[in-house]
């Protein structure tokens, strides 16, 4: 079995493992990073999500995430160098009304990361096409991962390894306590519909035809619509599809992906029926992968809590803030594009120790497995605030390697002193 060596290791190249890999290698270390599909970004180019969500303070306007995750937005021309609230940003990429910031190409972002990773070779190398498939343990230590590739099962040794996948399938393989909710959030395929021609009967209209169509038994579930004109003034982008199940089952991801496709057909077909809006559309493109929301989250060190966002509890160890909504979704039909509470928490501190998981001594994990409760990880697990989390872990894994010690004995405030410097890190330390 072919053996590959390197400092850092992270799994899953989405929103929070391509800013670990990035803020490791700044560090100069040398950092491998693995991704499943033939390219980085996540949610955004694997689902099809053009949308960076936990940026911006609703309430103020103000940008609490910088780093790595405002550096993306100005590499795509999207925000100028002195950019720090909603209102320097060009009006047509803002949604007010959830707060959030508008990509308009998804692919040029899949470029975006390219172009990052191949600016940073001297120390950061990347693998498409590889999935994580197995974990080796030693002591309390990760020895290494196993991936699956063009290549055949492949060994990786690191020295530190970051579980960026999603559903913390490395922690879990390395037995590090972990929880998934009973009734876990329902998966979304994205879908985009070319030549439509919009106007005020339509979002009714659609709404209405979806109604009808589940009290047929023709739509399983299904929420909103989210009808949205992202891309261009005749192209819709839809998020309605809603298909219960647990993504970290082989088959019953399976059956998922198939379902969501299937729904995503269906919608198209009964609004080119039915809306006049859609006569002479036609579907442009699922996603690559169904969009997962909520899977397995790790029982770490700290753990954060609503009551944490309710009370904007400070730490002396954060390295991000959060901000955005309690987002809940139920697994049933909804006409509505929200639900859950939508509580909307001022900006809060996330701490380090949310990112060391029990019982690994060298692994950290980023993104929407980090450890937080169901409810308060509806409002973590977006795109812009699994930046963040990313960011720091890449720090906190390069920083372990430069002083020989395990991630959970770091001190958290280093990890936000560098941050700092790099004008990065929590809402409270921007300049």
């Amino acid at each position: 079995m072919k053996t590959i060596k390197t400092d850092v290791l992270v799994c899953g190249g989405g929103c929070a493992g391509s800013a670990a890999a990035l803020a490791s290698a700044r560090s100069g270390v040398k950092t491998l990073l693995i991704e499943r599909a033939g390219f980085a970004g996540g949610i955004i180019t694997a689902v099809g999500l053009p949308y960076f969500d936990g940026l911006i303070d609703k309430p103020t306007g103000r940008f609490v995430v910088r780093g790595i995750a405002l550096e993306f937005l100005r590499e795509l021309g999207l925000a100028k160098p002195d950019a720090k609230r909603i209102d320097d940003l060009p009006a047509h990429l803002i949604t007010k009304y959830w707060g959030s910031v508008n990509i308009p190409n998804t692919d040029e972002f899949k470029l975006l990361m390219d172009g990052l990773i191949r600016r940073h070779s001297e120390h950061l190398s990347v693998l498409y096409h590889s999935l994580v498939c197995d974990v080796e343990t030693k002591g309390g230590l990760i020895t290494a991962v196993i991936v699956a590739n063009k290549d055949g099962l492949v060994r990786i040794e690191a020295r530190q390894v970051i579980d960026s996948t999603g559903d913390a399938d490395v922690a879990n393989w390395a037995g590090a306590p972990s929880e998934k909710n009973p009734e876990m959030m329902p998966l979304t395929m994205h879908f985009r519909i070319g030549n439509v021609t919009p106007n005020k009967e339509m979002y009714p209209a659609a709404k209405q035809a979806l109604v009808d169509a589940h009290k047929a038994g023709k739509m399983p579930e299904f929420y909103g619509p989210g009808l949205i004109f992202a891309f261009a003034k005749d192209e819709a982008y839809i998020h309605a599809t809603r298909i219960a199940g647990d993504a970290t089952d082989a088959a019953d991801l399976t059956r998922c992906e198939m379902q969501g496709r299937q729904d995503a057909w269906t919608i198209f077909r009964e609004w080119k029926e039915k809306v006049p809006a859609f006569k002479d559309s036609y579907l442009i493109s699922t996603g690559p992968y169904i969009g997962i929301r909520d899977t397995r989250r790790i029982l770490g060190v700290e753990r954060l809590t609503v009551e944490d966002l309710q009370t904007c509890r400070r730490h002396d160890d954060a390295v991000a803030t959060g901000c955005w909504f309690l987002d809940l979704h139920p697994r049933k039909t909804s006409d509505k594009p929200f639900t859950g509470s939508a509580y909307q928490p001022l900006p809060y501190d996330i701490s380090y120790r949310t990112l060391i998981p029990q019982k690994v001594g060298n692994l950290l994990v980023a993104g929407r497995c980090h450890s937080a409760t169901h409810l308060a990880s509806s409002s973590s697990r977006v795109t812009v605030t699994a930046m963040a989390l990313g960011e720091a872990a890449g720090v906190a894994a390069a920083l372990a390697c430069e002083t020989k010690a395990e991630v959970a004995t770091l001190d958290g405030r280093k990890i936000r002193e560098i941050l700092s410097r790099r004008d990065a890190g929590p809402f409270t330390d921007a300049r």
